[in-house]
């Protein structure tokens, strides 16, 4: 009797685990489309507020500010300790992101400006490409950041004591010790009407709220689809006893 016990309850066993073990994967695959939807309604209020022309706000060391927020920044380029962001694709072409320090007051953290996109060459790089004036001077841009990459291999910055320096994907921290001194928490992303630039087309982020909203729509269908099969098997299961 107690054999047949035992048997009945392994039986029980597996007999549910299949509905828990698939219970279990609706709930993961509806929290990562909720996950994705939310990501979606978010990028789409990035590109509200980025594509929201307010003007341009005075900045100085100490001021928050918020993300796109458009800036104008009074101070002086730091020609001489550059950076060059390495593999930025741009229209099937290679190139570097120029990131020039501003420097706002000789006590501040330095402000880092990217400049824009210049296209890589196959001489070695030539220093006069991205040179600038010395005067102090006002720039205008958006509250930015520097580009992320999904994995980081190798040294973020070389190790060269000449400049400029080549990059790949630093972040802040990263410059701050290029560079010997700390930096703001943003990057002004230089506006596409100001001198002293190259190549500028900003955009919040490279994956769009529809990215998003298409793997959304794809867990919660995978969920829709699971939940009918493990209904359906119950129902036929049913019949069958």
């Amino acid at each position: 009797m107690q054999y047949n016990v035992i048997d009945n309850r392994k039986n029980s066993l597996r007999r549910y685990l299949p509905y828990l073990v698939g219970g279990i994967l609706i709930v993961q695959f509806m929290g990562l489309g909720t996950w994705q939807a939310s990501r979606g309604l978010q990028k789409r209020a990035e590109l509200a507020d980025f594509e929201v022309d307010s003007g341009y706000s005075s900045w100085y060391d100490g001021v928050d500010v918020q993300p796109f927020e458009q800036l104008k920044v009074t101070g002086q380029f730091d020609a001489d300790h550059q950076l060059l962001l390495e593999n930025i694709i741009v229209g099937g072409r290679n190139g570097y992101y120029v990131i020039t320090p501003f420097i706002t007051a000789a006590d501040a953290p330095v402000l880092l400006v990217n400049r824009g996109w210049l296209q890589k060459t196959q001489q070695d790089f030539d220093p006069g490409r991205i040179a600038l004036p010395a005067p102090r001077l006002t720039v205008r841009g958006r509250a930015g950041a520097l580009p992320r990459a999904g994995i980081r291999m190798g040294e973020p910055v070389t190790p060269s004591p000449t400049w400029p320096k080549f990059a790949v994907y630093p972040v802040l921290e990263d410059v701050e010790v290029a560079l010997g001194r700390p930096v703001q928490p943003f990057v002004l992303l230089l506006d596409p009407n100001d001198a002293h630039g190259y190549y500028r087309d900003w955009v919040p982020n490279a994956i769009g709220p529809g990215r998003h909203f298409g793997y959304a729509l794809q867990w919660f269908g995978m969920a829709i689809v699971l939940a009918l099969l493990l209904v359906w098997n119950y129902r036929n299961r049913g019949f069958e006893e």
